[in-house]
């Protein structure tokens, strides 16, 4: 360490932006970097690199200086200062290496990686980790800090109040109101393999997020903020000792339970605030004190339990099970909250007397359950409200039990909980009806009994061998465990549909839709497992691949006429969901051209449904990383083409960005109100104008981008020996061995064709090697055939498409680094290929600098640019050691009987400390 540094640094892991800035030894390093013969755009971004520390807020700063002390602190603790020397040794030359660009500093970071011995390159990855999850945490709590200080700002169209009062400029304000009604956000939870942290670290990250609060609001140098500090200085020991890696793939019920937690301690109490929230912020001090306008607009889908497709372990029990855990968790919070508001009615009869339904209520209730009635009325002898609140909660739990005397659906819950309010309302309690009861009435409007629906998703190709089994038997004799399988689902389905209502599940998502057929074969097939006593079944299709998009107009438009379709859109007033998928498609033909599919496959498909008359919703197959359709959902929709969101959006959520996005109450509150609130929005007249004449006008420029990034993809994965190439440069074999979900990563046992590779290795495995190809390959090609930059610079100021798309790709290649990327396609003996990809990569990086403004990657999005900036360095001491293991991983003799588990340990180590930095996989 220099002599110049603080006791904070000297005593714990420093971190990047915490002293003058970006890196510890400033000035020497700025000195050999910034010379007389310097160029200006050099110079430019070096200081840049430098100036990103600074703009950290001093909250923030003082969190990660705090939290780094208490790293290092463990970390001499547990190591001793052997340990903590190493670690600040790599860190302090992946930092000089960042900032001084010159391959002999790069050179020595490297070096010193390659000296440590594997177990203590083992215990310096795990060291690097732990920063990560510390300094996310951090990041995620300046976040919260922000937004409690900040407040509601009714202007901004990314709230639902600014929108709504949009809306209200362009169609009225009763047109709004009945948009406002309609209004439907839907994230669907799914597990796909994508969150690398185990639950064990993620629940110690949440304890350190509470005891950060917790020394926030306690008087600075008092004996809280003392012990606050304490606790976290345990809490960091009990993340540092914490196995880092699962043992063993999770069960499907395993991954169950991890998404309840965040109905538990997040969504349960929150959404209900979000509908509160907008309500205060639209009527002022009239809400609360009279019905809202506000819905319960949010619906929770899963896939959890449900996703068979390419997942044995998902078998019909594991999908019973997982809607019997989730109606016990709903059943279990429906039961506490009804309680909690019970209990605070203590309203007496006389001022406050119970309507007359209300005593009818009471005496039917007493009827059913009257040793638990006595009781509560021994208690509350004059607080009618109270008694029938109580006695409510119980109904619930004798429901969740399956007792007798329990409720047949959330319906007649609902029914209830309304007689109550009216009652309030007729005795004058306005306050009291529409407070905390009002939000009790949103929580089973929100939730019912079964907490989030569930939907079954298979591959068409398995019901159409099912299909072909049963027809060959006539429907009867021995059939195979996968044709029994497929035909106990739907037996299932009608089960739970009876047990927690027909919300519970219904919906089946068709995996590679490619015709008509295959969404017929979902009836047939129910009609031999249950006949005519079948489920109710929403059959929506999925389209991936390119070709699959450029046919869904056709299929869906065959599909309507089949009779079983037809009798459910007639049932449903016409209703119709089509999911759209991002991931395979991008993998198909490449991020631009499968871009510029998705949009013109929506604008058919939304045309088609004006013309029939149907009420479309398109389900959203998005992922987490760009090259999987994500990146700021708000952008995206308002980028949509007209008539395909009409106040409906529908996506799935999974792995990393659940958490993320719905892990802490204050950013899940932010979330849902900004996707909200562009979701109102991209329906209004401006919007959808805008974008039809932006596609209208930028239409050629689509086509030759289309053209050019499609023949600059196929180049790069239809080049012979690509496949193999690329599980060689890249760890995507050993992304295999992470024991991230209970999904395979793979279709088949081949890595000879992309085909059967699923699309989170193929992108989890880019981004692993710092060169994130899935997200923009093919864009600086596309760009360049354009060639005319003023039209460009118009196209990426007035085409939404094309501006999410760029600055999706700003952020992707802000994460890349081109040095660390020539190592990993180093390990392949394909001078061409990695040739074609570095020359992509940089031709992408200038297009993008030339259409965003400035001289440097996300100018234009400072935030986003430090927090780059931030974590960066540390990456990369994490990307150099996973190198040297992969590296040796490589280079062992081939007919060695296994990899070295200790080099294959230390590469799984640091693929989880990368996907921490990065804050994104697949």
């Amino acid at each position: 360490m220099h002599g110049d540094e603080s006791q904070g640094a000297r005593d714990g892991i420093p971190l990047p932006a915490e002293r003058h800035a970006v890196v510890a030894p400033t000035a020497s390093v700025y000195a050999r970097t910034v010379t007389p013969d310097t160029t200006h755009t050099e110079a430019i971004r070096i200081v840049g690199r430098f100036e990103a520390g600074r703009e950290l807020p001093e909250a923030m700063r003082a969190d990660v200086r705090m939290l780094g002390a208490l790293l290092g602190q463990v970390l001499r603790e547990s190591g001793g200062d052997d340990l903590f020397d190493d670690v600040e040794r790599l860190r302090q030359a992946t930092i000089e290496a960042y900032t001084d660009e010159s391959a002999e500093a790069f050179d020595r970071a490297t070096r010193i990686a390659e000296e440590f011995s594997v177990q203590r390159a083992d215990e310096v990855a795990r060291a690097f980790t732990a920063y990560f999850h510390l300094v996310n945490l951090a990041e995620e709590h300046q976040r919260v800090r922000v937004l409690r200080e900040r407040g509601d700002d009714p202007t901004s169209t990314d709230t639902v109040a600014g929108a709504f009062a949009q809306l209200s400029a362009e169609v009225g304000e009763d047109e709004a109101r009945r948009r406002l009604g309609a209004l439907r956000f839907h994230p669907v939870f799914t597990a796909h393999p994508t969150e690398a942290r185990r639950r064990a670290v993620s629940s110690s990250i949440r304890r350190l997020a509470d005891l950060l609060s917790a020394h926030d609001a306690a008087a600075e140098g008092g004996p809280e903020a003392h012990r606050a500090r304490r606790r976290m200085l345990e809490e960091v020991d009990t993340l540092w000792r914490t196995a880092p890696l699962r043992a063993q793939k999770p069960a499907p019920t395993d991954e169950v339970r991890t998404v309840m937690s965040v109905f538990d301690e997040t969504l349960f109490t929150t959404v209900p605030h979000v509908y509160r929230r907008i309500d205060d912020v639209l009527r002022g001090d009239e809400s609360g004190s009279s019905a809202p306008i506000v819905p319960a607009f949010v619906r929770i889908g899963t896939w959890v339990g449900g996703d068979r497709d390419g997942n044995p372990f998902v078998t019909a029990a594991v999908t019973r099970e997982a809607a019997a855990i989730a109606a016990d968790h709903v059943l279990r919070g429906l039961e506490r909250a009804i309680e909690r508001i019970g209990r605070t009615l203590t309203l007496d009869a006389e001022g406050t007397p119970p309507s007359a339904e209300a005593t009818a209520l009471w005496s039917a209730l007493q009827t059913a359950h009257p040793d638990v009635a006595g009781e509560i009325a021994t208690r509350s002898p004059s607080e009618p409200h109270r008694r029938m609140l109580l006695l409510l909660a119980h109904r619930v739990a004798v429901t969740r039990r399956g007792d007798e005397g329990g409720y047949e659906d959330p319906e007649q819950l609902l029914a209830e909980l309304r007689t109550v309010q009216s009652s309030l309302v007729a005795a004058g309690a306005h306050r009291h009806a529409f407070g905390g009861m009002q939000h009790l009435i949103w929580q089973v409007e929100t939730y019912g009994f079964h907490l989030a629906e569930l939907e079954v998703r298979q591959h068409s190709q398995v019901h159409a061998r099912a299909l072909a089994e049963l027809d060959a038997a006539g429907g009867s004799g021995s059939l195979s465990a996968e044709t029994e399988e497929v035909l106990a689902v739907f037996r299932t389905v009608r089960e739970i549909q009876r047990t927690h209502g027909p919300r519970a599940a219904g919906r089946y998502v068709v995996s590679f839709t490619q015709s008509a057929q295959d969404l017929a074969n979902v009836h047939r097939l129910a009609q031999y497992a249950c006949g005519d006593d079948g489920p109710v079944l929403d059959v929506v299709p999925l389209f991936e691949t390119f070709a699959d998009l450029q046919a869904a107009p056709g299929i869906l438009a065959e599909i309507v006429t089949h009779p079983a379709f037809a009798a459910r859109l007639a049932a449903t007033g016409r209703r119709l969901e089509v999911m759209l998928g991002y991931s395979d498609s991008s993998k198909d033909v490449g991020p631009v051209a499968a871009n510029l599919a998705l949009y013109e496959a929506q604008a058919e498909i939304a045309a088609w449904a004006q013309r029939e008359s149907i009420e479309l919703t398109l389900f959203h197959g998005r992922g987490g990383a760009l090259g999987r359709g994500g990146g700021p959902a708000n952008s995206a929709i308002l980028a949509q083409p007209p008539h395909s969101v009409d106040g409906r959006f529908k996506l799935t959520e999974q792995g990393e960005v659940i958490f993320a996005r719905y892990g802490e109450p204050a950013i899940a509150m932010r979330h849902i109100d900004q996707v909200t609130a562009a979701t109102l929005l991209a329906s209004s007249p401006g919007v959808e104008q805008r974008n039809s004449a932006a596609a209208e006008r930028f239409a050629d420029v689509a086509a030759t981008m289309d053209l050019a990034s499609r023949e600059r993809f196929f180049s790069l994965v239809k080049a012979p020996g690509f496949a193999p190439w690329f599980a060689t440069v890249t760890p995507m074999e050993e992304v295999g061995l992470l024991a991230l979900g209970s999904r395979p990563a793979r279709r088949g046992l081949s890595v000879e064709s992309l085909e059967d590779l699923r699309a989170i290795p193929w992108v989890f495995a880019w981004t692993q090697a710092r060169i994130n190809l899935a997200g923009w390959f093919g864009l600086g090609t596309a760009l360049d055939a354009v060639g005319d930059e003023d039209l460009l610079r118009t196209a990426y100021q007035e085409w939404p498409l094309l501006r999410t798309m760029v600055d999706n790709v700003a952020m992707s290649l802000a994460k890349t680094d081109p040095r660390i990327a020539r190592r990993y396609l180093g390990l392949g003996d394909r001078d061409d290929l990695a040739g074609l990809v570095l020359e992509e990569m940089e031709l992408t990086r200038s297009w993008v600098i030339r259409l965003t403004g400035g001289e440097r990657l996300l100018e234009n999005k400072p935030i986003l640019q430090r927090a780059v900036a931030m974590r960066s360095p540390y990456v990369d001491a994490l990307s150099l050691l996973q190198l040297r293991a992969l590296r040796g991983l490589r280079d062992a003799d081939e007919q060695a009987p296994a990899p070295d588990p200790e080099l294959q340990r230390l590469l799984l180590l640091s693929v989880s400390g990368v996907a921490a930095g990065l804050q994104n996989t697949g």
